[in-house]
């Protein structure tokens, strides 16, 4: 028997279904897959959201070279569900099946889930869509087959050396890389601001002040709340965190980059603003010693592994069926 895992998919997302067709197909073949055919109204409903995204993003020959290939893709896509679904029913032959309380507690789940329990809910919004419940069944049904056929054929053993870990972390260091960074504090007084100050010039001054009070012993943190005109940052004192060098514009990224730990700017001009910034902490630029990542790692060629066995056992199948793709 197959071992059946269920897992959590968004309700009603139907477009991935391959059900089994009738020999009089009514819409038309868009594959012949040994003696099962995967329908055009299959291939539209696997894209026709992805396809109408690329109808607003696209135009003209772009937008029919994008669809063409999209179109095909979801069709090959369809044709190894088919190729996996056959593969069940041989296995049917020899008893294997899926439990039909499988099935009745996916539904019960997607009712629960997504319906706050409504059945009559989610009834309405299949009739919506036009689907009946025992449609919907069987379009789970093969969810799970195809599910639980890619993970059977998926070794649970797989043994990563530590020399590959070592090559996969030398070429992909800089996916372990944490870039320079500052912790900072800004005070912000803008011209123009509504305010005890009204005009250009006592701006500027009231900056120069606020910096005075800081060099001479006022807590920062505390002029910020008294004085920053940023709303998101002043009722915290103008803390900005951790920064790296592309959150801020060039000018103040460079003054905050040159101050070091504990160092307060001067007073900044910026397109009609001032600023004062002052550097909490600093973090060199760094990549994370392997031994960090080394489980993380593992888990991910654990995972490139696992996609490949599926990949070959995908290829047999297409080696031995005769497919044709129509459309």
């Amino acid at each position: 028997m197959i071992r059946i895992a269920v897992f959590s998919v968004v309700a009603l997302a139907l477009a991935g279904s391959a059900l089994a067709q009738r020999a009089e197909v009514i819409d038309g073949i868009a594959a012949i897959v040994n003696n099962d055919v995967v329908t055009i109204s299959q291939v539209r409903e696997l894209i026709g959201a992805r396809e109408r995204s690329l109808r607003e993003m696209y135009r003209g020959q772009e937008l029919e070279d994008k669809i063409k290939e999209m179109r095909l893709s979801a069709i090959k896509d369809l044709v190894d569900r088919q190729l996996i679904l056959q593969e069940f029913r041989k296995l049917q032959e020899k008893g294997a099946a899926i439990p039909e309380y499988v099935i009745d507690d996916r539904v019960q789940a997607v009712i629960r889930e997504e319906f706050g329990g409504d059945r009559a809910a989610f009834v309405r919004t299949l009739q919506a869509q036009g689907f009946t419940v025992t449609r919907f069944k069987a379009i789970e049904r093969e969810k799970i087959i195809v599910q639980a056929m890619r993970q059977s054929k998926v070794e649970s053993n797989f043994v990563i050396s530590p020399t590959q870990i070592q090559a996969y972390y030398d070429k992909n260091k800089g996916a372990y890389a944490t870039p320079e960074q500052v912790k900072l504090r800004m005070i912000v007084i803008r011209e123009g601001s509504s305010g005890d100050v009204p005009d250009i010039g006592s701006k500027r001054e009231l900056a120069e002040e606020i910096r005075q009070k800081v060099a001479a012993g006022a807590e920062f943190d505390r002029m910020a709340q008294m004085y920053s005109e940023d709303e998101t940052t002043q009722q915290v004192g103008g803390d900005w965190g951790w920064i790296e060098r592309n959150t801020l514009n060039e000018q103040l990224t460079n003054l905050a980059f040159s101050l070091r730990p504990g160092e307060v700017s001067p007073v900044i001009a910026f397109e009609n603003t001032y600023y004062i910034i002052m550097v909490e902490a600093k973090r060199s630029a760094a990549v994370k010693p392997i031994g960090d990542v080394r489980d993380e790692i593992e888990k991910n060629l654990i995972q490139q592994e696992r996609i490949k066995t599926q990949q070959r056992w995908l290829e047999t199948l297409r080696q031995k069926a005769y497919i044709k793709i129509l459309s």
